[in-house]
């Protein structure tokens, strides 16, 4: 168990799943701008992710930012490794890079609108 019990469950959360996204609100209905630019990217890549709305939990709200050392939300992991917020994935989304990532850690990308 670590100094911050948070962490623990933020860890359970992170293993969980291969695509994480802790956000404001949910895949559905996301509640900031930022957490909706992800989810957007996430959808068009056919990326299967589990959403983690951290409106509903305070503790996991402020744990996040500490667990990763990163200030913001939405906060991104794959395969238990943070990739970064909003701007990063966008960036990574536009440069092609974030599907590369995608395949390099086995996660077959979908492409909604294929080109």
């Amino acid at each position: 168990m670590s100094e911050h019990p948070v962490f623990d469950r933020i860890k359970t959360e992170v293993d969980a799943s291969p695509v994480v996204l802790f956000m404001k609100g949910t895949p559905v209905f996301p509640q900031c701008g930022f957490s909706a630019t992800c989810v957007q990217v996430l959808s068009n890549l056919g990326i299967p992710f589990k959403g983690i709305n951290v409106l509903e939990d305070p503790e996991v709200r402020e744990g996040i930012k500490t667990y990763s050392s990163w200030p913001t939300i939405p906060q991104l992991y794959v395969k238990g490794e943070f990739v970064g917020g909003c701007d990063i994935l966008r960036e990574m989304y536009e440069t092609g890079e974030l599907i590369e990532f995608f395949d390099t850690n086995g996660i077959e990308v979908q492409l909604a609108n294929p080109k």
